[in-house]
């Protein structure tokens, strides 16, 4: 099979856990013969150092004719510190998802048994985790008409949803507790809004077309709660923008770091897949990144690209990693791994499937742990 990936590592970290995400990719290109081609761009504060726009119209052109675009991380500290900055690296990222139609994205949170203990939740509540959001990523209230009044003491956001917008998400998010445990869960504020209550109407009409799915509906105080004290309740959670934004930041602490954390955002005609974590300038280019997030992302990518088995391959080789107690410093593992070193590992374990690794070796200071 041949893919034309987009890869646009943006800033800070970006760079440096996308190059480990391509190592993996190699590692899945020499065992199962695929050739994955790659067009770079820029995006974020990089963009508006080199052409004065967050994203500029070649990194659009580049991004739309491909299979799939492969996403770092955008953010730059000097445009934090400067509210009133007109031009900001966050707008490239608004600005992709508008130009391809990337209606839904998607967090999955998984809990690893061994890095439990890194939340701060107790670990009883941890239990059975596994659960994905469905967020809608293109409409509501980031998306709605916005202004001040004319002296600028009023200020205004407008929330509006469209039932074709609520229905292609939802489609999606059926589908997926379809393969599931069957279970979907809406998160909105009918009590409150009339566009939640569209979006409850809309899922109540939907769920005759899927039988096999148990149909829950929370207002979304709730399931903030809920993701704390109950998380194992959940299956696939479905909410819109502003909502999902907030519950998926909450959901990711369950896991213990965002480093371990991917995301897929669907589109109309390609996708992105991007770890969750923003651009981490304190670190950047001191290898100390976790690469995880990322290569998860890269499974999701080879999902999307129906090369299940590749991306199966990629998490067996992330627990195999994880399982052995070796991790980047944020993992606070027994063994500590930089962000290349990780990534080199991670390409070989991929590469071929018999490998495992050594826990011995790698404790007594080998070079060579399988």
């Amino acid at each position: 099979m041949e893919c034309n990936i987009a890869v646009l590592p943006g800033d800070g970290i970006g760079p440096e856990v996308v190059k480990q995400g391509l190592k993996v990719l190699s590692g899945v290109s020499q065992r199962y013969g695929h050739k994955f081609s790659f067009q770079y761009g820029d995006v974020g504060g990089i963009a508006i150092d080199k052409t004065g726009s967050p994203l500029p119209e070649e990194t659009i052109k580049i991004s739309q004719q491909s299979d799939a675009v492969f996403f770092g991380a955008i953010g730059d500290p000097k445009y934090d510190l400067d509210p009133k900055a007109k031009v900001r690296p966050e707008q490239g990222l608004l600005g992709i998802r508008k130009a391809l139609g990337l209606f839904c994205n998607i967090r999955p949170v998984k809990i690893y048994e061994n890095l439990a203990h890194l939340a701060p939740i107790k670990k009883e509540y941890l239990q059975d985790v596994d659960l994905v959001i469905y967020r809608e990523l293109i409409g509501g209230i980031y998306f709605g008409e916005k202004g001040r009044s004319p002296d600028g003491k009023t200020a205004f956001d407008t929330c509006t949803y469209h039932v074709p917008e609520i229905e292609r998400i939802a489609h999606l998010a059926f589908k997926q507790a379809q393969k599931r445990r069957k279970k979907l869960t809406l998160v909105d504020k009918a009590n409150v809004l009339e566009s939640s209550r569209l979006w409850r109407e809309t899922i109540q009409q939907m769920a005759g077309k899927y039988l096999d799915v148990q149909v829950d509906y929370l207002f979304v105080d709730n399931a903030a709660m809920q993701l704390i004290i109950n998380p194992s309740q959940f299956d696939v959670i479905l909410t819109e923008n502003m909502f999902g934004d907030i519950l998926s930041d909450e959901s990711s602490v369950l896991a213990g770091s965002l480093g371990l954390i991917p995301s897929a955002s669907i589109g109309e005609k390609t996708s992105l897949f991007e770890p969750i974590h923003g651009s981490y300038p304190q670190a950047t280019g001191k290898d100390i990144a976790n690469p995880i997030a990322t290569v998860l992302s890269v499974a999701m990518m080879l999902d999307h690209l129906n090369l299940s088995d590749e991306a199966r391959a990629v998490e067996s080789a992330v627990s195999k990693l994880l399982l052995a107690d070796l991790g980047t410093p944020d993992l606070h593992t027994t063994g500590t791994l930089s962000c290349s070193q990780a990534g080199d590992l991670l390409e070989a374990l991929v590469s071929d499937e018999s490998m495992e690794i050594d826990e011995r070796k790698f404790h007594q200071g080998s070079s060579t742990i399988i």
